[in-house]
C-alpha cells in the first residue's frame, strides 16, 4: 500500500523559506493589536462561552466510556457530552482528537455543543494519543512518527466507526437524533474525519473509499493534507457532505519528519467537493490554539476568543445542515469580521476583505 494519509514531507533544509510563506490571494489583516481582541472579548459569543464553562454541571451530562473492540484486540476509550435534561439532541457529532491528544482535550467544544442541544462523543485513539508524550524524549520523534504514520491513520478510522456502532446499539442511542449524525476533528482528526466522510486512499494501485454512509457532514478544524498518487482533487472527490473549515494564517503543523504550510487549509478547501462548504481563517493564531492547551505563542485574550468563536461557528454551521437555517452563520461573520482573514461560503460565494 502506497499512500500519505497524514501530513507531506519536506527536508528539514527547507523549513526557512516556508517559515516565511505568505498566505498568496488572501487578503490578511496583519499586526492585529490586544485591543482588537480585547474588544472582541465583548461579544455575545464569548461571553456565552463563558457563561457556558461556568454551569456545566446543571446543563451538560458527561459520560465515559472505556470500551474494547475485540475484533481489533485494541481499547476505545469515549467521551460523550450530551444536554441534560432534554429527552433528545437534535445531532449527534464524532470528534476526533489530534496527534497527542485525548478524549478529554477538547471537552470545551462538546460541552458548548451540548449547551446548544447537540450531543458528541470524542473518540480517544490508543495508537496516537497522550500517551506518545510518555517515556524518554529523545525518542520523542519516533513516537510522533509512529503515530503518524499510515497504519495508525487507518486505525483511528476504524476506532470512529467502532465507537459510532457501540454507541448506536447502546441505551444513549434513544438521547440523539441518529438522522443527524457529523464527524468532526482537529489536525490528524480533521484527516480521520476526511477518510470518513469520503476522502480515498491508495492501495494496491487503486483509490479505496473509507466512507462511512451515516455521516452527513464534517468539521474541519486545521486539516492537514494528505497526497498520493493522485490530484488531490480526486482524492476528494467522493467528500460530498457538507464541510467546514477552520484555520488561521499562522497555523502550521510542525510534526518530526513532517510538515505543513498554512497554504495547505486552502488549497485542501478548494479540492473538496462538498456539496456546500465553509471557510473561516482567522488572521493569528497558532495550530495548537484549537486544541485546549494554553500556548505561551498565542496571547490569553486570543485564546479566548478565537475558542469561543470555534465553538460559535461550528454550531450555526450544525443548525445551517440540521434545519437549513444560515442566520446565525451570517450573524457570525458580520461579529467576528475584526479578527478574520477570510471568510468564504460556497452558498453565497463571498469572500470577506
Amino acid at each position: 500500500m502506497r499512500t500519505r494519509l497524514f501530513i507531506k514531507t519536506v527536508a528539514v533544509g527547507s523549513l526557512i523559506g516556508v517559515l516565511l510563506f505568505s498566505l498568496g490571494g488572501c487578503s490578511q489583516k496583519q499586526g492585529l493589536n490586544s485591543v482588537v481582541w480585547q474588544q472582541q472579548l465583548n461579544l455575545p459569543s464569548v461571553q456565552y462561552s463563558a457563561e457556558v464553562a461556568q454551569r456545566l454541571t446543571s446543563n451538560i451530562d458527561e459520560i465515559s466510556f472505556d470500551w474494547f473492540d475485540d475484533a481489533r484486540q485494541r481499547v476505545v476509550p469515549a467521551l460523550l457530552f450530551k444536554p441534560a435534561q432534554q429527552q433528545k439532541a437534535k445531532a449527534l457529532i464524532v470528534f476526533s482528537h489530534g496527534l497527542g491528544g485525548s478524549k478529554e482535550r477538547y471537552a470545551y467544544l462538546g460541552q458548548y455543543w451540548a449547551s446548544q442541544g447537540y450531543a458528541s462523543l470524542h473518540v480517544q485513539h490508543d495508537g496516537s494519543d497522550r500517551k506518545v508524550w510518555r517515556g524518554s524524549r529523545l525518542l520523542l520523534p519516533f513516537r510522533l512518527m509512529d503515530a503518524a504514520d499510515e497504519t495508525e491513520a487507518l486505525a483511528r478510522v476504524q476506532d470512529v466507526k467502532f465507537a459510532l456502532d457501540t454507541i448506536l446499539a447502546s441505551e444513549y442511542a434513544a438521547d440523539f437524533d441518529n438522522q443527524n449524525i457529523m464527524v468532526a476533528g482537529h489536525s490528524y482528526g480533521a484527516n480521520t474525519s476526511m477518510l470518513l466522510s469520503g476522502a480515498q486512499v491508495e492501495q494496491d494501485g487503486k483509490l479505496v473509499s473509507l466512507k462511512d454512509p451515516r455521516i452527513k457532514a464534517a468539521i474541519l478544524i486545521s486539516a492537514p493534507p494528505f497526497y498520493n498518487d493522485q490530484p488531490l482533487e480526486q482524492v476528494l472527490a467522493g467528500v460530498t457532505i457538507p464541510t467546514l473549515h477552520i484555520t488561521t494564517t499562522e497555523d502550521e503543523i510542525k510534526v518530526p519528519g513532517y510538515y505543513s504550510a498554512p497554504a495547505d487549509r486552502f488549497e485542501l478547501y478548494y479540492a473538496m467537493a462538498s456539496s456546500y462548504k465553509v471557510l473561516a481563517v482567522f488572521s493569528s493564531g497558532s495550530h495548537n490554539i484549537f486544541s485546549g492547551w494554553r500556548r505561551d505563542s498565542d496571547p490569553a485574550p486570543q485564546q479566548q476568543v478565537i475558542k469561543a468563536a470555534t465553538q460559535a461557528l461550528s454550531s450555526a454551521f450544525i443548525e445551517q445542515v440540521t434545519t437549513g437555517d444560515g442566520r446565525a452563520m451570517s450573524q457570525w461573520a458580520q461579529q467576528h469580521q475584526p479578527v478574520l482573514s477570510d471568510f468564504i461560503r460556497s452558498d453565497l460565494v463571498a469572500v470577506l476583505n
